[in-house]
């Protein structure tokens, strides 16, 4: 049996609303983008949407339209897509990596308030919030800890659907960014898509998708400086059905969750996602299994003070850093052991996600190395994401289940050796 990573959920509904377009011979512009823009704003409960042809895009035309600008700091996490980040870099500005809660994967309140009370400045003006894999951050205590001057943009490429104490992710902030993917909640094939309640955000970004034209729609003339991050009408076709669709693929989703919290439930060797108690709905991207370190620690030595994650915010010292990059190492070569049984087995695996500052051009950029953001780094090398998908079957599931847990046993058997 082979089971894929992801897979999309497409039925005739999607397939008869991009043949309307196909047979309106109206690409581009048309009834459907605002179809798509106005479904996607209604139910997250915002006041506009701007569909581009990316979250990246997204994600760039809102920083463009809080005046972001060349040498500005950003403060993301370094456990998330690199497109989180980089959008600073498109701007020549710089991201300002805290590190992640390590139960949550998302970045941790109590970090972000060592960075503000003992290294902040004044020179950050904005904050990326990842709600990382669909899984909100804690919006409260962010609030509390940024400075009023700090502008927030959130970063729910990941989360459609989610809600935080009952308000729908991507709406915190000054501005929000889904993005659609085929791995996603909903698919419009490449997509992504702005929404916010301030005016100017959404009149900013809706010009600068378009090449810079102004609201009077002169094809000819550009008010400012813009770029061609529109959506075609074939996606927002897509993305208005799959919209239609949103609780029945969310439900179906939440149920594919559920059947491997039920299969992983007893397996003390993985830990199974963490959802906080302040989630009031669920929003299912990927499934990431960690490795447990307690069952690790079996045939590696590591230090009960990772096995706790009682970890320092940096590892200084170089016999530390020595000790820390061979644990790393370590428990990376044990995961890409998994990995590869995991493929050649059928059961499709990556690992999410690897940390943002250990990419090649960041660290030749700023010079980062490991033991800078130390929970990322372990928990980077002990997470992997199984198949997950609407259409899943059971069968499926149970499948990549038994060859995890084989795969698992034949890991610790060859540590025995």
């Amino acid at each position: 049996m082979f089971v894929p990573l992801s897979g999309t959920d497409i039925t005739d509904l999607e397939i008869n609303c991009v043949l309307d377009v196909l047979n309106s011979g109206r690409l581009a512009l048309g009834p459907y983008l605002e179809k798509f823009e106005t479904i996607v704003k209604d139910y997250v409960n915002s006041t506009y949407s701007v569909a581009v042809n990316s979250g990246t895009s997204a994600l760039h035309l809102i920083l463009r339209s809080l005046g972001f600008k060349s040498g500005d700091k950003m403060i993301v996490t370094p456990f998330t897509f690199i497109s989180s980040a980089n959008v600073s870099l498109f701007e020549n500005g710089k991201p300002v990596f805290i590190d992640i809660d390590h139960k949550t994967y998302n970045m941790s309140t109590a970090n972000l308030k060592h960075f503000v009370e003992v290294e902040y400045q004044g020179d950050v003006s904005y904050f990326m919030g990842v709600d990382i894999f669909g899984i909100p951050l804690e919006w409260d205590n962010i609030y509390e800890i940024l400075p009023n001057e700090i502008k927030i943009i959130e970063d729910s490429c990941e989360a459609l659907g989610g809600e935080y104490k009952n308000q729908k992710l991507g709406t915190f902030g000054d501005a929000g960014a889904f993005a659609f993917y085929p791995n996603k909640q909903i698919t419009t094939g490449e997509g992504g898509i702005v929404v916010t309640d301030h005016e100017e955000i959404y009149d900013l970004c809706k010009s600068m998708s378009n090449q810079g034209r102004g609201k009077n729609g002169e094809w000819l003339i550009s008010e400012r400086l813009g770029y061609n991050y529109r959506m075609d009408e074939m996606s927002a076709a897509l993305g208005y059905a799959q919209m239609k669709r949103i609780n029945e693929i969310s439900k179906k989703r939440k149920q594919k969750a559920d059947n491997y919290f039920e299969l992983f439930k007893n397996d003390g060797r993985v830990v199974l996602p963490y959802i906080p108690q302040e989630v009031t709905q669920e929003s299912w991207f990927v499934f990431v299994l960690r490795l447990n370190l307690e069952w690790l620690s079996q045939f590696l030595n590591i230090p009960k003070w990772v096995q706790d994650f009682d970890i320092p915010i940096r590892i200084e010292g170089e016999k530390n850093q020595k000790e820390w990059h061979n644990l790393i190492k370590q428990l990376r070569a044990i995961l890409n052991n998994l990995l590869k049984k995991l493929n050649n087995k059928g059961v499709q695996s990556k690992n999410y996600f690897y940390p943002l500052h250990l990419q090649p051009f960041y660290k030749k950029l700023f010079g980062y190395d490991e033991g800078d953001f130390p929970i990322t780094e372990l928990v980077s090398s002990l997470t992997v994401a199984i198949p997950f998908f609407s259409n899943i079957t059971f069968e499926q599931q149970t499948y990549v289940h038994k060859i995890i847990s084989d795969s698992l046993e034949e890991i610790k058997d060859e540590a025995s050796i």
